[in-house]
């Protein structure tokens, strides 16, 4: 799950984490525009494909769920990756396979990795100071909406729409 580069149109749906922009940002800098972040599903559609209908599909789809108290107590670890395992890891999850289920052509990870791992990217390939993450731990989080992103010039991402997890719990 290394970074890799975006096309032109790609999209992706994210719970964003501001909380955690203060303590990953100088080793993300290669996500322009946009804040940590756990990513639903990514790729999503082509932009091309986003019309009235996805959004609607979207939005009551998000309001199926609640709100999602979340936590961030581990550093984990992919390929050339270092992430924040976010807990509860099922609530991600649940949102994931339920877009997968509404946009079957939409596997997670494009379809290059089997398990949906729920995770917060810190650094790709770069260093990052594991002991100075580990001090700002556990870093707790209210996650009430979904954003869709849309990559604009292969580089540089921006919010095109949010979607509220408004479900009574």
């Amino acid at each position: 799950m290394s970074h890799t580069p975006f096309e032109v149109g790609e999209t992706a749906l994210v719970a964003n984490v501001p909380e955690a922009e203060p303590l990953v940002r100088r080793w993300r800098q290669h996500e322009i525009g946009i804040m940590a972040h756990v990513t639903i599903l990514g790729p999503f559609l082509h932009v091309s494909r986003i019309d009235e209908d996805v959004r609607r599909d979207l939005r009551h789809l998000f309001s199926r769920h609640a709100a999602i108290e979340a936590s961030f107590a581990r550093i984990g670890h992919f390929p050339g990756v270092i992430y924040l395992a976010p807990e509860p890891a099922s609530a991600f999850v649940e949102l994931t396979q339920a877009v997968v289920e509404r946009w079957p052509e939409t596997p997670p990870y494009g379809g290059k990795f089997e398990k949906i791992v729920p995770h917060l990217s810190v650094a790709h390939g770069a260093p990052a100071d594991e002991a100075e993450i580990s001090a700002a731990l556990p870093l707790a989080t209210h996650i009430d909406t979904v954003s869709l992103i849309v990559c604009d010039d292969g580089e540089c991402w921006s919010e095109v729409a949010t979607y509220s997890l408004s479900a009574q719990a």
